[in-house]
């Protein structure tokens, strides 16, 4: 009876070793496509959903800082949600903005270089030759902006903006400026008002410096890294206080400029 017993608990074993061998097999055999899984999901999630961008510029400062990664929004879009006045949005380059901005930095390893590629691929790392700009949506098509009231604030509409973001020190603009925003598309100003190449220094172009909506990438909604910088961007409330129609006659998208373009 003991052999019998002792038999009978060394082929539970045997059979749990079995069983348990089996499992970690089919763990093994599985692995493969939930990297697989993970993957699509990333990708479905950086095409359509959100997206890491890297900041290269100090011109959204103090707002958002050089080596800052934002996440953007790229959902709402295609639900036909609307730019904003405020909003922080990432826009493809709309000709020559980008120009002399690109930073040099030292060669990675190629197995670090790789890995990079890879990450950047589903989206869990910001391009580094990404051709996009971020800055501040002062004005929306049909606003008339200009620069400045006899207190020195840029107006939307009429309407003066109390500007806390703006980088400690720097004037709302140095350039003054009157510019009708044209259907469909953003009149952009940075934060670093002393340091951004925006809207600004583009009124003498096609569509007095604005950018078109369709070039728009979509909004920065929250500074992932580092993580001590991590915040939402929220739109200031001064944006809620410009009224949708310019209580001054309409006019033609012109402009007026004054000032030294900075570097």
């Amino acid at each position: 009876m003991g052999s019998e017993a002792g038999g009978g608990r060394a082929e539970r074993r045997r059979l749990a070793r079995r069983v348990k061998r089996r499992r970690r097999t089919r763990r093994v055999g599985e692995l493969p496509l939930l990297v697989i899984v993970a993957l699509c999901i990333a990708l479905v999630l950086k095409t359509f959903l959100v997206q890491a961008f890297f900041i290269p510029s100090g011109s959204m400062e103090q707002t958002i800082r050089i080596g800052d990664r934002v996440l953007v929004d790229k959902l709402t879009p295609w639900f036909g949600s609307k730019v904003e006045r405020g909003d922080v949005v990432v826009f493809k380059d709309p000709g020559g903005w980008l120009r002399g901005e690109t930073a040099r930095t030292a060669p990675d390893p190629v197995v670090v270089k790789q890995i990079k590629q890879t990450l950047t691929f589903i989206g869990l790392l910001p391009s580094a030759d990404e051709q996009d700009l971020i800055k501040r949506v002062i004005g929306v098509g049909g606003d008339t902006v200009v620069c400045c009231d006899a207190q020195g604030r840029v107006t939307v509409n009429g309407s003066p903006l109390d500007e806390p973001y703006v980088n400690p020190g720097n004037t709302p603009s140095d350039i003054r400026f009157e510019v009708t925003v044209p259907k469909g598309r953003l009149f952009v100003m940075g934060d670093h008002r002393a340091n951004s190449a925006d809207s600004r220094f583009h009124l003498d172009e096609a569509f007095a410096g604005t950018i078109s909506e369709e070039g728009v990438v979509g909004e920065a909604v929250v500074i992932a890294w580092p993580f001590g910088h991590w915040r939402r961007l929220e739109t200031p409330a001064t944006f809620r206080m410009v009224p949708d129609q310019a209580r001054t006659g309409r006019r033609g998208p012109g402009r007026r400029r004054r000032g030294t373009p900075f570097a």
